[in-house]
């Protein structure tokens, strides 16, 4: 009996193998054509709708060492202000290299920092730090350039670098020309 089950059940496995049973009803027609069943729902993405600005910063002693900024739009509640400095080129390629403030850098005779704060209306791009600021090379203080940007409130947080521009940019989909001119006050 042992030797017949191993016929038996290649003999069923051969007559029902070419089995077919009748089609099923079509699935819901969409732009590309037949669809398939709707899966279960996930997290909602977010919809950047932050802003992107660019600044030139003169630090001198008429002004305190420090600039004000208007926001073209009032920003929201609980909106974040990222602040990024030109600090120099990428000599093989010319590439930008962009660092966050606040930024630290360190002298002989004391420390100089890039740093800044912002509310709803406005922002300042300021120098800060132990230093005698009249002291300071004008490639530390003249035309110094800052890009800007503003990461709304419901922006899932947790998901970026935000000290990496490179990440940002990419994150939030900025390219270069997105940034708007702005003048100090």
């Amino acid at each position: 009996m042992k030797k017949l089950f191993p016929i038996f059940g290649l003999a069923f496995l051969m007559i029902f193998q070419a089995c077919e049973g009748p089609e099923g009803p079509p699935g819901p027609i969409g732009p590309q054509g037949p669809q398939g069943l709707q899966g279960v729902p996930g997290e909602d993405g977010f919809n950047f709708v932050g802003t992107t600005y660019e600044a030139e910063a003169n630090f001198n002693a008429e002004n305190d060492y420090g600039e004000l900024f208007e926001f073209p739009e009032e920003l929201f509640e609980g909106d974040v202000v990222l602040v990024y400095r030109l600090s120099g080129f990428i000599p093989e390629t010319e590439s930008p290299v962009w660092r966050q403030i606040p930024q630290t850098i360190f002298f002989e005779e004391g420390v100089l920092m890039y740093n800044f704060d912002f509310t709803t209306v406005d922002f300042a791009i300021f120098l800060d730090g132990p230093i005698d600021f009249s002291i300071l090379d004008p490639e530390w203080t003249d035309q110094q350039v800052f890009r800007i940007v503003v990461v709304p409130s419901d922006f899932p947080s947790g998901r970026i670098d935000y000290s990496n521009y490179e990440a940002v940019m990419s994150m939030f989909n900025i390219k270069n020309e997105d940034f708007v001119k702005l003048t100090s006050k």
